[in-house]
Parts: C-alpha cells; structure tokens; sequence
C-alpha cells in the first residue's frame, strides 16, 4: 500500500527485455539509480513504486535497486516507453509511522492516459487526461482522487469527451517527473479503488435481490410488471 506522495525521483539506469523464451519470461528487468534516499531502510523483496506500479526489489545496494517486471504489467502501464536516462517517481510501500497525506493506493496500475493538453495557470499547470481504455472513465469524478504516475491527485474537471483535468501546485511540480512531460505522452493511471470497491457491492446486491422474487427489490419489480400490465390492458 501506498499514499501517492511521491519520496524521490530516481533514474533509469538501465532497462533489459527478455524473450518469451528465456528465464524472464517475456518480461523486463529495471535498475534505477539515484535512489539512496529510498534504500536507507531497503530489504529483498520489499515493495517500491515505480511512477506507481508496486514492484519487488530483487537486487540493491546503497543507491541502485532492480526490479523485474511481468508481460501484464507491460501491458497496462507505460513501462515499454522507458529507457535509459528516464526520470521516474519513488515511493517506498508504507510503514505504521508514515502520515497519511494522499490517499490509499495500492500501485496496480489500471490502464495508461495520453496527455492532451498542459497549461500554465498561475504558479500551478493544468494538465488534461484521455484515458486509453474508456471501461475506466466511469471511476474518474469530479474533485475525487487519482493516482498519475505513482501522484495522489484531485481531478478538478471532467468533460463530455471524457477528458479529466487537474491542477499541480508549484510544490508538487518540484517533486514529481510529470512537469517534465509532453503533450502527447503517456501516465499511468490508478483509479480510485473506493469507486471500484462501491460498484461491486452494488452489483453483488442488485444481483442477489434480482435472484430472490421475495426480496424488496423482487416484490418491487414484480409490483411494478403488474402495474404496466394492467395499464397495457386496459388501453
């Protein structure tokens, strides 16, 4: 689990693909560097999120880490556009002692956005969003939390096109990679995972009232057909 407040920016120092055939099974291998300031408390096999994905450190030592990462993660993030040289955002999974200051993210990256549009207001840049799979824009509302490449964010805005915006302050601009980001490239996108969690247990709900004729649900559709078929015959 982690908060969407980004520790450190590391690098990609190095980024090595394996064939399908090969122990990596189709996967890659990432070592970032420059990241001391998260590895001062670092063991095998702990959690670090890497521009949000949650992946486990298989090698470290007092400044570089290595992580291997899976053909599904791949697929769902925006991890084939890195390469060496490339500016990513750190976080290390929490401990008891850390102040809650984003909101809960568990770094399973849901799909990747484009970035549409990027604009000075003020002291803060108002970034626009289109999702590359649509089946997420249902989670994307108005003043609720988003995770953009490992950031808690607020989304200020969502149009008709399903273009969602948001608004970074000049701190944050500071501490992130997203600054440093054009029109046109691609975030990874975790929704929040409150939305996910209330729609399945409305549908679960619906689902069992449907399926039971004596439920509330049940007698009350029934009332309702009764009521339109009356309707239907006297007409």
């Amino acid at each position: 689990m982690f908060t969407g407040i980004v520790e450190h920016i590391g690098t990609v120092a190095e980024y090595k693909s394996y064939d399908e055939t090969s122990s990596g099974g189709g996967g890659v291998s990432v070592t970032i560097s420059d990241a001391t300031p998260v590895l001062s408390d670092c063991h095998l096999g702990d959690s670090i999120a890497i521009n949000g994905i949650c992946l486990t450190v298989t090698e470290f030592d007092s400044d570089t880490f290595k992580v291997g990462i899976s053909p599904e993660t791949i697929r769902r993030t925006n991890v084939s556009s890195w390469q060496a040289g490339a500016k990513v955002n750190l976080e290390r999974a929490v401990s008891q002692d850390v102040r809650f200051g984003g909101h809960y993210v568990q770094g399973h990256i849901d799909c990747v956005a484009r970035i549409v549009s990027k604009e000075k207001e003020g002291n803060s840049i108002v970034f626009g969003f289109k999702l590359r799979d649509a089946t997420y824009e249902k989670y994307i509302v108005e003043k609720g939390f988003i995770c953009i490449d490992g950031t808690s964010l607020t989304i200020t805005q969502v149009d008709e096109n399903g273009i969602f915006y948001i608004s970074m302050i000049k701190h944050t601009q500071e501490m992130v990679v997203m600054p440093l980001k054009s029109i046109g490239e691609e975030v990874n996108i975790e929704v929040d995972l409150t939305g996910k969690i209330i729609e399945k247990q409305v549908v679960l709900q619906l689902q069992n009232q449907i399926s039971n004729e004596n439920s509330p649900l049940g007698k009350l559709i029934e009332k309702f057909v009764e009521v339109k078929v009356k309707e239907f015959l006297k007409n």
